[in-house]
């Protein structure tokens, strides 16, 4: 559905933030999120300089401003031993070179807000990080009061591994923030004492319930003998079983 405030229906690409685009990232920064940043900052996200980014901008906007920015993302690699979720990662030591992408900026005009860019834009993170082999996560923070910003991570499978108390500190004011892991390329978070036991204890739960199915199985399966007073007449019927007795079948576990 296309939002009630934007008089054209829009026509959204998306394109690497440039140069020309400083000044508009610069106002959409300052707009959007209560955290001022540096000069220093722009200048690397308009000069890729260590940090990659996304445009989407609205080729169906007139008067001249048709690339112009509507919303953005800007992210950049870090080595996974040097972050604060190393912890959080299955890491092998053995490899050195282990890295994440860090989203470290994300917004959206609000009058073109709810059409999907930021989801789009999130994509686009994901499927860089996941074209580099030894990227293994994309994560980000979340102020705990952005409750839209929330449960977007949650839809698009992003998993809320831990709550950063006084993280943000704002105009004097402290602020929790939600650091959220998308995991790419077989990366996984290493289990707690409390996951494994649950594992444990549902494994053998799962062992229990197949080994008393069997043995009902088997008690179902299993013939009758006939009553019979001749020795040498029970014997042949035991012979004729075994004789009979194929295999159906293979069983996987």
């Amino acid at each position: 559905m296309v939002n009630q405030k934007i008089s054209h229906r829009p026509t959204i690409c998306y394109r690497p933030i440039q140069p020309s685009d400083l000044e508009v990232l610069e106002r959409l920064h300052a707009d959007i999120f209560p955290i001022r940043y540096e000069e220093e900052f722009f200048q690397s996200v308009v000069h890729a300089r260590d940090i990659v980014s996304w445009a989407a901008v609205d080729r169906s906007r007139p008067n001249g401003h048709s690339d112009e920015l509507i919303g953005f993302v800007t992210a950049r690699i870090v080595l996974a031993k040097e972050t604060e979720i190393g912890d959080l990662l299955i890491y092998d030591p053995l490899k050195p070179d282990q890295t994440l992408v860090y989203i470290m900026t994300l917004g959206v005009v609000e009058t073109y807000r709810n059409l999907g860019i930021a989801r789009s834009l999130i994509r686009q993170v994901i499927k860089y990080a996941s074209s580099i082999p030894t990227c293994h996560a994309v994560y980000l923070h979340v102020i705990s009061y952005n409750i839209p910003a929330i449960h977007l991570y949650k839809k698009m499978s992003f998993k809320c591994i831990r709550r950063l108390q006084g993280f943000y500190l704002i105009n004097g004011q402290h602020y929790d923030s939600f650091l959220f892991v998308y995991y790419v390329n077989g990366g996984c978070s290493p289990c707690s004492p409390l996951e494994l036991l649950v594992a444990a204890v549902s494994y053998m739960t799962s062992s229990l319930k197949t080994v008393a199915a069997r043995l009902r199985k088997n008690e179902q399966e299993s013939p009758k003998l006939p009553k019979c007073k001749e020795t040498n007449f029970l014997i042949s019927m035991q012979a004729k079983r075994n004789l009979t007795t194929e295999c159906t079948g293979y069983e996987c576990v």
